[in-house]
């Protein structure tokens, strides 16, 4: 197999830095190349220097050789746009389907159809979910009053506060990658671990109790963190963000009060099957995409990083997030899957992330994971979630570059 190589590496006070050695045949291929220098202004992969370990194999917790601008650069400027007008249509459709299938199985009524419901209307649930995410990050339109206000509606009909949701979702975004101030799905740090009360321990770190988790972060936050999103007067929210948070709780009391007329109404079994249990779906349905997004990578032998301090960027932590394909469900959960450009740059719209990545993977090289093709359904994602379940526990108290450690004793409980 033919290989392209620098003529010599370069040592820098931490690792060896090289260019890119790459087989002729990969992803870094010429044409992808081209197009990096020329959208990107940059020097092509082969150019560039990419930190190595001692083993020759890149280091992807160092610094890339490139930045934020350079991916801002190879961005198509039509990907910036928004189309409210587009954004609607997607958002009516999923309203079309969450109506048609309820209407549906509750005519049919009978004992098959139900889990069947209960699956497609779980997936529906989560799309709604990504229509609210959207609007949080303003991507929905260019109004900010529209976003909240479909944020609001949406967002609430699945039983999630949009405001204190959306605050403490840019907080993530703002510190992805940060062991103590990111938001969620942050690592635990030794000393929080061994503190933990063993039902909290198996509650976050164990499978499959940590898929119903959200709720219940929505409610306490993460190990280490106070407060709730419910409350205005938690440290997430700064006094001028006190309003929209009761905002958004009042139209979660509004959507238990439709909850409740809705049960008087058509009787406690029939709103179990209607919503109850399609709503624990679209909670299993967050819990794993969004684990999924920062931890199980593809390579069975790579650790993501994890930053403290000086070594810690909004670039850095951002190329820690994964990319995935969710087979059929890919499109109709809005592309939630393709992460890290939405990630760094959280104002494209879900439906230009496709052609955005594509523009900036020669500028990421190495730093880029290629998601593994699914079949029809993305069953080939358990094994990284189990296998990430079972070995990322905690990360030592101090270091500025961390990856997650096994506890044993929480392998064998489990």
């Amino acid at each position: 197999m033919q290989v392209q190589r620098c003529a010599a590496p370069v040592r820098t006070g931490r690792v060896a830095v090289s260019a890119v050695a790459r087989p002729a045949t990969s992803s870094f291929r010429r044409g992808a190349v081209g197009t990096a220098k020329a959208a990107a202004g940059i020097a092509p992969v082969t150019e560039r220097e990419f930190a190595r370990k001692e083993d020759g194999s890149f280091d992807l917790s160092a610094p890339p050789p490139f930045g934020l601008a350079d991916l801002r650069a190879a961005i198509p400027a039509e990907c910036w746009k928004k189309d409210t007008f587009k954004s609607f249509a997607y958002l009516a459709l999923d309203v079309g389907v969450v109506a048609a299938l309820a209407i549906g199985a509750f005519a049919v009524n009978q004992w098959w159809c139900w889990p069947l419901y209960w699956f497609a209307q779980a997936s529906m649930f989560w799309s709604l979910f990504v229509v609210g995410h959207d609007c949080g990050h303003q991507s929905f339109s260019n109004s900010r009053s529209l976003n909240d206000l479909v944020g609001n509606i949406v967002h609430a009909s699945i039983l999630v506060p949009y405001h204190g949701w959306r605050i403490s979702h840019r907080t993530h975004h703002s510190n992805h990658g940060h062991v103590e101030n990111d938001e969620s799905w942050h690592p635990v740090p030794k000393s929080i671990f061994e503190n933990m009360e063993p039902l909290a321990r198996i509650g976050r770190l164990s499978l499959p109790w940590s898929m119903f988790a959200y709720p219940f972060y929505l409610w306490s936050r993460s190990p280490g963190k106070t407060g709730s999103h419910y409350d205005p007067s938690c440290d997430l929210f700064t006094p001028g963000e006190r309003n929209m948070v009761l905002t958004s709780n009042a139209c979660m009391i509004g959507m238990l009060g439709v909850l409740t007329a809705a049960t008087v109404k058509l009787g406690l079994a029939s709103m179990f099957n209607l919503y109850f249990v399609p709503y624990w779906g679209f909670v299993v349905w967050l819990d794993v995409v969004t684990y999924l997004h920062h931890h199980g990578s593809n390579d069975a032998t790579e650790k993501l990083p994890w930053y403290r301090g000086e070594e810690w960027s909004y670039l850095r932590g951002g190329l820690t997030t994964l990319d995935r394909d969710y087979g059929i469900f890919q499109k109709l959960h809005h592309d939630i899957g393709t992460h890290v450009i939405h990630h760094l740059f959280p104002q494209i719209p879900h439906y230009n992330l496709d052609k955005a990545t594509e523009a900036c993977k020669p500028v990421m090289g190495p730093y880029y994971r290629e998601p593994v093709k699914s079949g029809p359904l993305p069953t080939h994602l358990i094994e990284p979630l189990v296998r990430s379940f079972k070995e990322d526990h905690y990360v030592e108290d101090t270091g500025d570059i961390v990856y997650y450690k096994k506890a044993e004793s929480l392998t064998q409980s489990a």
